[in-house]
């Protein structure tokens, strides 16, 4: 389960048990900080901490902050950290990160129930989704602090904005994130002042497929699902894939491989597949399938002498794979960390997977040259009355 997933299920049971709660969202950073914009924490009236926006230096000063939010009439706040000064350890928190953030805590309000809604069903619907948020407004009447758009991949628009000229300009920005798969803050100026939003891209859970059910599938499985991923077991021996191994996984097909009609409807542009079923037959049959399909990573477990073998099958089976899908199998399966026993195996495989789907090279954190994380775009608008 990850982040998202924990919020999503905290804040359910907050609305069932009627615990009152606040909703603290990190909405803007610069310099060198811990978490980055989208990062969400929900606390509770009784102390209770879901989640985390930095190391765990600003939680409880959040807290102190939230107990007047506490209701569901209480207005947002933005408090701003800044820990660029070398005495800020003055202010209490001491981070030496030499970074600005601004956090937006607001109370659990038709706005964050509407937000919440959201999220889940991107989730649910496998979609990605924006929610663009004001977080500070100068001199702007008729726009408030929490108000948001909300965008979904298939054009549905959810927009509780009531500057209808500003939120025209957001839902654009809301596309263009969308398209790109990238957060960004914008800055709006109108003749009578400024408003802030951001953008926060929702990405759906990472489809995973893994054919094969023996031993060391079941701590991919794990891992995966402790990441939060919708994971998918396929294999044809129903002995080996059932509940009691793989208690976690969302699906398990029990099909032939050779029969892709049972799992062709799972290969999308989304997914990411893992073939380890240690039989060579039975990866013939399945990369006969994957090769030609959209998925964006495939791990094939074994050497690669192996896989050379494969190829030369495959080929004779008329199956010939383009350059950039070639570029698309990894052989062997998994990152080089001196991996041995089935959980040190499946962290190298789901390790290489975040990296591949991430674009990075997985190299050493150390050897990075420039920040660790990429930094939301952040760009500003003008825009000029009609009146």
């Amino acid at each position: 389960m990850n982040e998202i997933q924990r919020i999503l299920q905290a804040f359910e049971h907050s609305q069932q048990t009627g615990k009152r709660g606040v909703l603290a969202t990190v909405v803007r950073t610069s310099g060198s900080v811990y978490r980055r914009p989208g990062a969400r924490m929900l606390l509770t009236e009784d102390g209770e901490m879901i989640n985390a926006v930095s190391g765990g230096c600003l939680e409880a000063d959040i807290l102190d902050r939230s107990h007047s939010l506490f209701s569901h009439n209480a207005n947002p706040i933005l408090v701003k950290y800044d820990t660029t000064s070398s005495d800020d350890i003055v202010f209490g928190f001491g981070l030496g990160c030499n970074g600005i953030v601004e956090v937006l805590i607001e109370s659990l309000s038709d706005e964050v129930v509407s937000q919440m809604s959201f999220i889940q069903d991107c989730l649910k619907s496998q979609q990605a989704g924006a929610i663009a948020t004001v977080f500070k407004t100068e001199g702007v009447a008729n726009i408030t602090i929490g108000s948001r758009l909300m965008l979904k991949s298939d054009g549905t628009s959810i927009d509780r904005i009531a500057n209808t000229e500003i939120a025209k300009k957001i839902e654009i920005d809301a596309r263009s994130a969308l398209k790109e798969k990238q957060n960004r803050v914008q800055f709006y100026t109108l003749p009578e002042g400024r408003v802030d939003v951001s953008i926060d891209v929702i990405q759906p859970l990472i489809p995973l497929l893994i054919f094969g059910s023996g031993y060391d599938a079941i701590p991919v499985v794990q891992l995966a699902k402790y990441l939060g991923w919708n994971v998918t077991a396929i294999d044809r021996r129903s002995g080996y894939l059932n509940s009691d191994r793989f208690p976690q996984a969302d699906q398990l097909l029990c099909c032939e491989l050779d029969r892709p009609e049972s799992y062709q409807h799972l290969l999308t542009p989304q997914t990411v597949a893992v073939v380890m079923t240690h039989n060579y037959l039975s990866d013939l049959a399945v990369l006969k399938t994957l090769i030609p399909s959209p998925v964006r990573y495939l791990g094939v477990l074994g050497p690669k002498s192996r896989m050379q073998k494969l190829w030369h099958d495959l080929a004779e089976s008329d199956i010939f794979a383009t350059t950039a899908q070639k570029q698309r199998v990894y052989n062997p399966v998994g990152l080089d960390i001196a991996a041995e026993t089935p959980e040190e195996i499946a962290l190298s495989i789901i390790s290489e997977i975040q990296a591949a789907i991430g674009g990075r090279s997985a190299g050493f954190l150390r050897d990075r040259l420039g920040p660790i994380h990429s930094s939301p775009e952040e760009s500003c608008l003008t825009l000029v009355s009609s009146s």
